[in-house]
Parts: structure tokens; sequence; C-alpha cells
């Protein structure tokens, strides 16, 4: 199946943002949706480098309440940091440190978020591996613990957040969940196999997490969609010149879309419905009626 088969696109969506002038453009998002955002409970992870950071730090200036989440301290302090050097309130954001490939790490996680609040609203799983460059031939030559690292973070580590997360995440009227994925998961890129393999399997992840959870929640507005980010500056890709902000105006018009929008669908993060398997394009714009 092609990626584009309708070509059906959300217009509107910024790529090219100034992030300290966050309150001009409220990275794309209509006045009512950048509202709908405003004291709602978020958990990102992956949120101490890249697209992870720049997601907290928009949900964040949104006046959401933010659960960031990394493996390594230092580097969430600077996601902080960076937030108040934007002249974003960071007192709502809240350091959850953890490495999702331990159950343990992601059990420790969640209480610490419910010393906080009982329920959340989102759930923004960022927390990835690139493939390492340990061979140009990765599915015949890398070796198993290559192998088991890259899909122990990329696909295992991503459903144990999200199962420990659910319970959270189902206390309230409805939740949203979103998957940063790669055009990798539609590709088979010789030296890049095993990352491909990961990323499709994420597609899938999120594609059969959002129909189990409509059956399984039933009546409660249940929204869990895959985001292609693209290439930006990141820990991945030091040598871009795209600012990882590019993400942020589709990743919020996501998150804050009313009762009734997509659930098992797929984006780019420039405003395209993306199709993936059996799954088609989301048959309208996103912004549409606000």
């Amino acid at each position: 199946m092609k990626l584009f088969q309708k070509n059906i696109v959300t217009p509107g969506i910024l790529q090219n943002v100034y992030p300290a002038s966050w309150r001009e453009h409220r990275f794309g998002l209509p006045q009512p949706r950048w509202e709908r955002l405003k004291g709602k409970d978020f958990w990102i992870t992956g949120a101490g480098t890249g697209y992870g950071r720049c997601i907290a730090l928009a949900l964040a200036a949104a006046g959401a309440r933010v659960f960031i989440s990394g493996r390594r301290i230092e580097k969430i302090r600077e996601t902080m940091d960076e937030g108040a050097a934007l002249g974003i309130d960071v007192r709502g954001c809240i350091a959850v440190p953890v490495d999702i490939r331990s159950e343990s790490d992601l059990a420790r996680a969640v209480r610490n978020i419910q010393l906080v609040t009982p329920s959340l609203y989102g759930l923004v799983n960022c927390a990835a591996l690139p493939q390492m460059g340990e061979t140009a031939f990765p599915l015949a030559a890398q070796s198993t613990a290559a192998w088991t690292d890259i899909l122990a973070t990329n696909v295992t580590g991503q459903w144990l957040t999200c199962k420990v997360a659910l319970p959270l995440l189902s206390n309230g009227d409805g939740f949203r969940i979103l998957f940063l994925s790669s055009f990798a998961g539609w590709a088979s890129t010789p030296g890049f196999g095993s990352y491909n393999i990961s990323k499709s399997a994420v597609n899938s992840l999120g594609a059969s997490l959002a129909a189990e959870c409509t059956v399984r929640y039933p009546g409660k507005d249940v929204q869990i969609n895959v985001l292609v980010p693209g290439e930006a500056r990141t820990e991945m890709n030091q040598g871009s010149t795209e600012s990882p902000y590019a993400v942020v105006s589709m990743v919020l018009v996501l998150l804050s879309h009313p009762p009734g929008g997509p659930n098992g669908f797929f984006f780019n993060r420039d405003g395209r419905h993306l199709a993936f398997a059996y799954t088609q394009e989301y048959p309208q714009p996103l912004l549409a009626g606000h």
C-alpha cells in the first residue's frame, strides 16, 4: 500500500517556527485548541533531548503539566533550562527519570506520577535508538546484543510504557497516545534493517493498541495515533539543519483534537495523512472546525 493514496493534508501546520515566539504563533494552534491543552497531564518519554524535549516544552507553554522522562537526569535538567530560557513556566514540568527497557524502572516512574495525579490525559512515546554502525549488513552480521538493544527500546519499551500508563490514562473520560515512528517503518533500506523493522513494529503497535483500547474502553474518547517526525537536528541526526521544533505543530494538533478524532491513524509532521498496511489515510483535515 502506498503512503499517500488520496493526498489528504491538514493545512496550517507550521514547520519553521522560532520557539521563543511561541506566544505569538502557538505553534500553529488556534486559540481554542491551545486552551484545550491547559491543565492536562502528559507524560513524555525521551524528553531529555530532541523531539521529546521540544514536545514537552510546547505542552508546558500551553499550560499543561508535563512529566518529563529520559534515562539521563542531566538531560532532563537541560530540558528545564531550555524551557526557562524560552520564557516558559517550567514549574509544571516534573522530572521522572526512567529507562523504558526496565519494567521496575517504569513501575517506579508510575508510582512517582501517581504521587502528583491519579490520571493522565496523554502519553507521547519519543524514546528511541538509531541503527548502530556495528556493520553495514545488520540483518546478516550484527550481534544479538545490538539487535536486542534496538528492539528493546524502540518496540518493547514503548509497549511496556503504554502498559503501565494505561491505568492512569483510562481514569478519565478519554486519553491520547502518540507514537513517533519514521519513514523507515515503510522502508527496506539496506544497512538499516533492525531500525526499519523496529519502526514498522511501532506502526503496528500504534494501530493495534488503538483497536484494542477502543474495545477495552467503550464510551471513552480514545485517540491513539502514529506520527512520522521526519529528520531534524537530534542526537540521532546531528548533521541536520532542521530544528526539532518542526514536529511540534502537528503533535499539538493531534493531542488537542476534540472528542471523536482520529484513532489508529498515521500522519507526517508536515500535515500529510499517511496509509499503512490496511489503514488508509484519515479522511478529513484535523483542524476542520477547530
